[in-house]
């Protein structure tokens, strides 16, 4: 049995605008989370925002993610992958413009989840869309994905502080200008929506439960280990350096490493996947590179500080790497769709944890030693999981095997 996704039809419509699509979903996926965090002072002060609306705000992304993923599929059998896709666009577009003209922290916060689900819809269903319209089993539109996935969610906290300095509004302008460029997002989508006729509806293929196949859940165990290192990571790891001793200048710079290693991943891993060698060592290096890093922080901080973030740049290679697979070890886009619905919501679920618990673990032992021994051992995790996962194995064989 060919172990190589089988290829389909062309779409309805240019490459062109299939590109065109994918490139500006993605870019647009994440900079109306990542913009908040450089802002959150400014935004407090504004709307009058105390601890702990503050907190529930850094939070809100991940638990958002996780309970839009957790209905994407459903929405998706109901009105098809692409209207739900720009559904999707559509509510993150609204949101983000009308959350910067309240002065309510409340409707604010509430606008921003509404934003946030708009695109949680996205993450689910971009992955099954990519699959059902792709003629190489999805290997280049998920390249272009993972790199905007990637390069957004970098823009985001890069340009935030830098656009309120200049932008009409300061903080509302930096925010709301992300839904401009949603907007830009919007137009192709609405066109692919009108035009598109495949998978108009989507229904079950195989009888079978995910929770069947042994590389869904292992799958599953990666995107969220990994989910919940890079939300960490971003979250955390500028204080872990300040903590140290360097500024926040160099702390901001050595973050942003992490995250530029992040687009290199996004070119290369599905590439990668696709080709088939090599890919347990791949899942090993990941591990190994997250508990060195790790161990970095621990031991010498400032010794060797571009060392430890480049370190943890290069496992963060893990998440493209587990958002190809979810093409990479579906046949049929329906499964597609399903297995990206179940890896998803846990993985952000996770990621929306991850940041709470350090937080905890560091105001309860007054420092970064447990933090990052525990952080540590998600190496381990990473490998485990990456291991089954890279065996060449489709979840619809496991799924129809276990109904038979």
């Amino acid at each position: 049995m060919s172990t190589r996704p089988e290829t389909r039809p062309g779409p309805p419509f240019p490459a062109v605008l299939v590109v065109i699509g994918v490139a500006l979903i993605s870019i647009n996926l994440r900079p109306g989370a990542t913009s908040v965090g450089p802002l959150l002072q400014e935004l407090s002060a504004a709307l009058s925002l105390g601890p702990t609306l503050a907190g529930l705000l850094t939070a809100l992304p991940g638990f958002t993610f996780a309970l839009a993923g957790g209905v994407a599929v459903a929405l998706a059998k109901r009105v098809g992958l692409s209207k739900g896709i720009t559904l999707g666009v559509a509510a993150l577009v609204v949101t983000l413009l009308l959350r910067v003209l309240t002065d309510s922290a409340v409707v604010f916060i509430a606008l921003t989840a509404v934003g946030l689900a708009g695109m949680g819809l996205g993450n689910v269903l971009v992955p099954a869309w990519i699959k059902a319209h792709s003629l190489d089993g999805g290997v280049r539109l998920m390249t272009v994905y993972s790199m905007g996935l990637t390069i957004g969610g970098s823009m985001g906290p890069l340009l935030a502080a830098p656009l309120a300095q200049v932008a009409p509004g300061q903080w509302r302008g930096a925010l709301g200008v992300w839904g401009v460029v949603a907007l830009l997002a919007l137009v192709p989508w609405l066109v692919i929506s009108a035009k598109d006729r495949v998978h108009r509806r989507t229904g079950s293929v195989v009888n079978g439960r995910m929770i069947h196949s042994p590389t869904a859940i292992a799958l599953t165990a990666l995107f969220a280990v990994q989910s919940m290192n890079a939300y960490v990571q971003f979250g955390w790891l500028p204080q872990i350096y300040r903590d140290a001793g360097l500024s926040a200048t160099s702390a901001g710079a050595y973050t942003s490493i992490v995250a530029g290693l992040g687009i290199l991943g996004g070119l290369l891993m599905p590439t990668v996947i696709d080709r088939g060698r090599h890919l347990s060592v791949w899942m090993v290096a990941f591990g190994v590179l997250a508990s060195s890093g790790y161990l970095g922080l621990l031991l010498a901080p400032t010794a060797l500080p571009w060392v430890w973030a480049a370190l943890l740049g290069v496992s963060g290679f893990a998440f493209p790497t587990a958002i190809a697979l979810i093409t990479a070890r579906s046949r049929d886009p329906r499964v597609t769709a399903q297995l990206s619905g179940f890896v998803q919501p846990v993985g952000y679920l996770l990621a929306g944890l991850g940041p709470l618990v350090v937080g905890v673990l560091r105001a309860v032992t007054g420092g970064w030693t447990v933090v990052l021994l525990l952080l540590m051992l998600s190496g381990v995790g990473i490998t485990v999981a990456g291991l089954r996962v890279a065996r060449p194995v489709f979840v619809d064989d496991e799924m129809a095997a276990k109904v038979a």
